[in-house]
């Protein structure tokens, strides 16, 4: 029998690199990931539909379900995960000495609905009662001007979201004082190159550490997604694909792990290691619906209480069904 070929675009992450070096191969599937950057996916994805699997958005994923012309269905693979503490900054003139200080601030996110924006607002209300209502919210690019919502929202009445104007950046507005903190995924140029612009919380890892022993959450920010008209003729690769992410996730942890030379660019690459399994366990990164379903109860939580989900889905909706059991022997 042929193997089928689909392509994939995704980020060239270590979890992948067996898939992209051949030295995983997902029964019967020939898959070419196209490696991109994680911002020209998500565009390419949702605005084209360019490929038959890719790397999504969670938050995006699961705004679109339930639309008809939304042409993806998701696998619980799980690329991307991150603390999000450590991606929130502050202009230290605005006078916020911790979370708390927020209240009543004008905050900066690229888009309301990424997935960052989620966790982030979802932690500041259970873990600081600050409630998404408290703060003015603002949307637009961070260091590039022009960046809109990738889909139409409609936010609960007591949420005031105001696009910035075509010609701003968030990072340009929050060094001039126009904005009092960035909610983001990744660091606004502004705290590259101004002393005032600083992390919310500075001790990060200390703070990130904490609400993990307390929660058991590391936040998922990524799934990967499959054209729905090509599952529908092949069902059999959603499975296909789970058991090939597994295998390649399995040889990027033995990467980690290798002692003869490093891997990674780090010197100190097993103290990295042994300090993340002492802190979140040997099993911290997993694929699958039940290993994750603390995780996705939260997220899914919070999307729906932030009004961009119509009800709180259950985790087993966002998933193929063929990939939420296994054989047992």
């Amino acid at each position: 029998m042929s193997r089928l070929p689909l392509t994939m675009a995704a980020v060239n992450y270590d979890r992948f690199q067996a898939l992209i070096d051949g030295t995983v191969r997902p029964e019967g599937i020939d898959l070419e990931i196209v490696p991109l950057e994680v911002e020209e996916v998500f565009y390419r994805q949702s605005k084209y539909a360019e490929f038959d699997v890719s790397e999504m958005s969670m938050s995006t994923y699961t705004l679109s379900m339930g639309r008809e012309d939304f042409p993806y269905v998701a696998i619980p693979v799980f690329p991307s995960r991150y603390f999000r503490h450590q991606s929130m900054f502050i202009n230290a003139r605005s006078g916020i000495e911790g979370p708390e200080g927020l209240r009543g601030k004008k905050v900066g996110v690229p888009e309301y609905q990424i997935t960052a924006g989620v966790w982030q607002r979802g932690i500041m209300e259970d873990e600081y009662g600050i409630r998404p209502r408290e703060i003015e919210w603002f949307s637009g690019g961070v260091d590039h001007p022009g960046r809109e919502e990738k889909r139409r929202l409609t936010l609960p009445d007591d949420v005031h979201l105001t696009p910035i104007g075509l010609e701003q950046t968030l990072s340009q507005m929050l060094a001039e004082g126009e904005l009092d903190a960035i909610f983001a995924a990744h660091e606004p140029g502004a705290f590259r190159e101004h002393k005032h612009i600083t992390r919310l919380f500075s001790d990060y890892k200390t703070v990130e550490k904490d609400y993990f022993t307390r929660t058991g959450i590391f936040p998922i920010m990524h799934l990967v997604v499959i054209r729905r008209t090509v599952l529908d003729a092949h069902p059999w690769i959603a499975r296909s694909l789970l058991k090939a992410f597994e295998a390649s996730l399995e040889e990027a942890k033995r990467g980690l792990l290798y002692r003869s030379s490093l891997k990674v660019m780090l010197p100190w690459l097993a103290d990295h290691v042994e300090e993340t399994v002492a802190a979140l366990g040997s099993d911290y990164w997993t694929y699958g619906t039940e290993s994750n379903r603390k995780v996705l109860e939260t997220f899914l939580g919070y999307h729906h209480a932030q009004g961009l989900s119509p009800r709180r889905y259950a985790p087993e909706e966002l998933f193929v069904p063929s990939t939420s059991s296994s054989f047992v022997i």
